[in-house]
């Protein structure tokens, strides 16, 4: 981005926005540089100030939620991060229907609606993301996803400033992926559960953290890093490659589970990004499977395809 695009973001969102802000902490793996302009979003007329301010600069926009897939270079982002404020995170029950912001953390609505005794996103509670980019995504887990239960959602395009209701069909989710644009905000999602034994669903609840914990490492990391290929798991590819354990610099595939790669405290995204493309070679190398990140990475260019003899 020019840095004229960036002076007319910032003239017009005025101080709505922060300059410079690092978007490590905003990120579970808690390692990136600064974003040229931060806005919080906790109003509508937030909302409208920063549509304005991405139709006059054409400045790229990157949507954080709660960092839970994303990997941002050391260098930065050099455009608009938006993070939607506690506004966009209430949880309403109505019957089976579950209206839930935005920014409503997943692991939050898995125990809400639980608790009341609806079932269908019991999964969610190991999910360390946000509804928006769970809808972005079709983040699952544990036989579920999703797609599964959600109805619509409301959708702001920041380039276009166009907000509607979308429904599910149309969002064309598949595995890991959406037909949302970089430039759309998920405000809010509807989901349609079914009604439960509230204790079962807290047992289910429950049953996932354990098996989360046991089976998978804590620390600075942001979950599975690669999507599984059809019909194998990416964690038993990288295991064939002998990549459990690897160590480039600050980053490390996890000895627990090796489709999870950890960020020391301190460390660099750019070290995180270099094992990635390394594991990703090997893999190749080894199995001739080439396997695609599923973490949002953004500032480091593009990426290196990876070769695969056939």
């Amino acid at each position: 981005m020019t840095a004229g695009a960036l002076a007319r973001a910032a003239e017009v969102l005025g101080d709505a926005a922060r300059r410079d802000v690092p978007l490590g902490p905003l990120t579970t793996y808690r390692v990136g540089g600064p974003a040229a302009l931060l806005v919080d979003v906790h109003t509508e007329d937030d909302l409208a100030r920063l549509v304005a301010a991405v139709r006059a600069s054409g400045a790229p926009v990157l949507v954080v939620g709660r960092g839970s897939n994303l990997l941002v270079a050391d260098a930065g982002f050099p455009g608009i991060a938006v993070v939607l404020g506690e506004a966009y995170a209430t949880v309403t029950l109505d019957g089976t229907t579950v209206r839930a912001g935005g920014a409503t953390a997943l692991p939050v609505l898995a125990r809400r609606t639980a608790g009341a005794g609806l079932r269908g996103l019991e999964w969610a509670v190991g999910v360390p993301g946000s509804v928006g980019g769970a809808v972005r995504m079709n983040a699952g887990g544990h036989g579920s996803d999703v797609a599964a239960s959600l109805v619509e959602v409301r959708v702001v395009d920041l380039a276009s400033g166009h907000d509607e209701v979308v429904g599910a069909a149309d969002l064309d989710l598949g595995y890991r992926r959406s037909a949302l644009a970089p430039t759309a905000v998920v405000l809010e999602g509807t989901f349609a559960l079914r009604r439960g034994d509230a204790e079962a669903a807290g047992a289910e609840v429950a049953e996932i953290v354990r098996w989360r914990r046991e089976h998978q490492p804590g620390g600075q990391n942001a979950g599975s890093v690669f999507t599984n290929p059809p019909g194998d798991a990416a964690g038993r590819l990288v295991d064939v490659a002998g990549c459990r354990g690897l160590r480039l610099g600050t980053a490390q595939v996890s000895p627990k589970h090796a489709n999870f790669i950890q960020a020391d405290p301190g460390g660099s995204a750019d070290d995180v990004a270099a094992l990635i493309a390394e594991v990703r070679r090997r893999v190749a190398e080894a199995t001739g499977v080439a396997l695609r990140p599923e973490l949002r990475m953004e500032g480091f260019g593009p990426q290196a395809p990876v070769e695969v003899e056939g």
